[in-house]
Parts: C-alpha cells; sequence; structure tokens
C-alpha cells in the first residue's frame, strides 16, 4: 500500500470522480481535503478503501466508458450530497459526448467536450500545429507506402493500442502516425487563462508484449531538464492552451531525439503521472480546482524524484490469491478475480535521490512483484 492518508472528516466536501481507474484521483482527492466519490472500471481493494463510496463504470480499457448509465451511476454515488465537483480522468477522450451529457447534470472541474475534440483528433491535432509552427509527426489515413510509420488508436490511452504499420486494413478510429525516433519525455501543467504553467517533467518508457510493443511501461520524475527545451515546450503550450482553451491539470507527452523536439499528444485532464508529483504538501487537485475556477495557483517544487510503473500479468490468473500488498504499491487487484494475460496486476513506486536510481529501483521492483503471486498462475 502508499503511505496512510489522513482520514477525511465527515464535514470535508465530497468530490465526484469518474475514470477507467480512480484511484489515483481519490489519493489525490484526499490530498487535497476531499471525501472521494468514485466510479471506475475496476473497484480496486485500495480504490474502496481511499473512497467514501465507489460504484462500477461499464466499458473497458480497449473501448473507454460506456455512457449509457454514468449520469444514474454518478446521481447514486452523490445521494443528497453536493459535490463541490465532479473530476474526471482516462476513459473519456474517444466520446467527448459523455461530457456533454455529464455537464447538464453536474459541475465538472476540466475540459470541456469542446476542448476534448480540439487536441484528442488526431487530424485537428494536426492542424492546430501546422497552424502554430509545432514540430509535430506527420499522419495519414491511407496505407503508407514505406516503412516508418506506426498505427494508433485516436483517444487511445496506455500505448497498448499502438503497433508498427503493416499491410493490414485500418480499423475504424485508427490512423498512422510518422515514427519519430528518441526518449520519451512528459510535461505535467497547469492551463488557466491561456497560459500553461509547467508543474514537471518525467520520462516514459515502455513495457513491451507480443501483442503490444508501446505498451505503457511506467515514469519518473526528472530532477533537472535542459532549460531551452523547457522554454520550447512552454511556448508551445502557451500556444496551445490559448487557441483550445485548455484548463486544470494537463500533460503533453513528447519525442526528444535528434531532430528536436516533436509533440505526440494532449492529455486533458490528470492522467498516469500523478503518483509521482501529487503530494501532501503539494496537493495539485487543489490546484487543478484552483486553475478551472480562475484562482490563483501556485507551482510546487520537488525534492528528489519518484517513479512509478505497472506490473503486468505474463500469464493468465484464474483466480488472483489473497496477498499482503508491499508497501509502495497500488491499484491493488481484488482476490479472487480474474485475469488474462498482459492485464495490469497493480502500480509499483519508488523514491531515490536520482531519477535513474529511481528508475532502476521502480523496475527491479516490479520484477519482485510477481513472486506475491505466482501461485495464482494456471
Amino acid at each position: 500500500m502508499l503511505s496512510p492518508l489522513p482520514a477525511a472528516s465527515k464535514n470535508s466536501p465530497a468530490i465526484l470522480i469518474a475514470a477507467i481507474s480512480g484511484r489515483s484521483l481519490a489519493a489525490a482527492a484526499r490530498r487535497a481535503g476531499f471525501r472521494p466519490l468514485v466510479a471506475d472500471l475496476f473497484g480496486d481493494s485500495d480504490t474502496v478503501a481511499l473512497a467514501e463510496r465507489t460504484a462500477q463504470l461499464p466499458g473497458s480499457i480497449r473501448d473507454g466508458i460506456d455512457g449509457g448509465k454514468i449520469v444514474d451511476i454518478l446521481m447514486g454515488l452523490a445521494r443528497e450530497e453536493e459535490p463541490v465537483a465532479l473530476v474526471y480522468g482516462s476513459g473519456f477522450e474517444r466520446s467527448p459526448d459523455i461530457l456533454d451529457m455529464l455537464a447538464q447534470t453536474f459541475r465538472i472541474a476540466g475540459n470541456s467536450a469542446a476542448t476534448i475534440r480540439a487536441v484528442k483528433d488526431p487530424a485537428g491535432l494536426s492542424r492546430l500545429c501546422r497552424d502554430l509552427d509545432i514540430r509535430h509527426p506527420a499522419i495519414r489515413f491511407s496505407a503508407p507506402e514505406q516503412n516508418g510509420w506506426l498505427i494508433k488508436l485516436g483517444g487511445g490511452a496506455g500505448g497498448s493500442h499502438v503497433r508498427p504499420a503493416g499491410a493490414t486494413t485500418l480499423e475504424n478510429g485508427y490512423y498512422y502516425q510518422k515514427f519519430v525516433q528518441g526518449s520519451s519525455i512528459s510535461a505535467l501543467f497547469l492551463a488557466q487563462s491561456g497560459s500553461a504553467r509547467i508543474v514537471g517533467f518525467s520520462r516514459q518508457w515502455s513495457a513491451p508484449s507480443q501483442s503490444s510493443p508501446y505498451r505503457y511501461g511506467g515514469a519518473v520524475r526528472l530532477r533537472r531538464f535542459d532549460r531551452d527545451k523547457k522554454r520550447q515546450i512552454t511556448s508551445w503550450l502557451d500556444k496551445l492552451t490559448k487557441r483550445t482553451g485548455l484548463v486544470g491539470l494537463c500533460s503533453a507527452d513528447f519525442i526528444d531525439g535528434p531532430d528536436g523536439l516533436h509533440l505526440i499528444e494532449i492529455n486533458p485532464r490528470p492522467g498516469a503521472t500523478l503518483d509521482i508529483f501529487d503530494s501532501e504538501d503539494a496537493p495539485l487537485l487543489a490546484a487543478h480546482l484552483s486553475a478551472v475556477r480562475g484562482e490563483n495557483i501556485t507551482v510546487p517544487t520537488y525534492r528528489g524524484t519518484k517513479a512509478s510503473a505497472i506490473a503486468y500479468a505474463p500469464y493468465d490468473i484464474s483466480r488472483f490469491p489473497q496477498i499482503e500488498w508491499p508497501n509502495m504499491t497500488a491499484d491493488h487487484q481484488n482476490p479472487g478475480s480474474t485475469l488474462c494475460a498482459d492485464d495490469p496486476v497493480c502500480t509499483v513506486l519508488a523514491q531515490a535521490r536520482s531519477a535513474a536510481a529511481a528508475e532502476r529501483a521502480v523496475k527491479r521492483r516490479v520484477n519482485e512483484m510477481a513472486e506475491h503471486w505466482k501461485e495464482g498462475f494456471q
């Protein structure tokens, strides 16, 4: 488990959370002094422990959240309370219409459906980058005649949808993007009033599987980042924020390669790196709400560094065992659950003085974690 969080008082305001996985947002809500009411796909045991109430949403990692019953589910979570806001995480990028529907009932603290459409539509983002002079890989919707292209799902998350382009027919919702060689860098930022304030940078890596060579593996918070590159990224994000109306806590992914920086995508909501940036000293959910409301925001400073990584199941697990979860782990599987090979099992974290040491530590701990559930492999 993660370090214990302060208990939320019954007098603390409630906040609604909806996401594919709501655990990191629930922890961030607790650190910011809220009582989280969480609806997600999994209902992991630590999410249940963090939240005041939970509910399961229909949907899948691949397809996102099914909006058919979401209003009723969230209204049931809120019951007779009046939450300060609804904060959403991943799962809505492919269906921003769901947010239009939710906005009729709830106060949404985050980007509008129109903004999501502007930054998550591949063709639209490509046009924006061209208009704003932001370096962005070429995209296309017809089969390329040469190698060096990827197939990606518009609005997809986690990297599992990315694969090298081949001779297969392009499925609905997918597109081709030119492959760019380099390191994966992410910038976490607070968007407000047409400007972007950088919270910090992280380096990401993949955890390849046979079917998903670019599957997300983890990220490490960087203590230092090149000043000229930071200046360029800030300029790009300022222009995008002003043009699209981005607000609140967002992130942007880049490739830093021999030809310089390329913007890959914008994530217009709190994302995967929340675990390595959020803290009780600098609760980012409070900063997110302040940015959305147009209030003063303070960008935190950090000492040391932190890394997080996903432990995936290497085999099918017909019945997940009851285990004693080690410290610095999260997103715990419920005992008795069924997992397929390559399903995520948990999140693992590590802290160190340097980014390199934290990355080594978290990757080592991911390998060690399998010992805790190997008896469940069938």
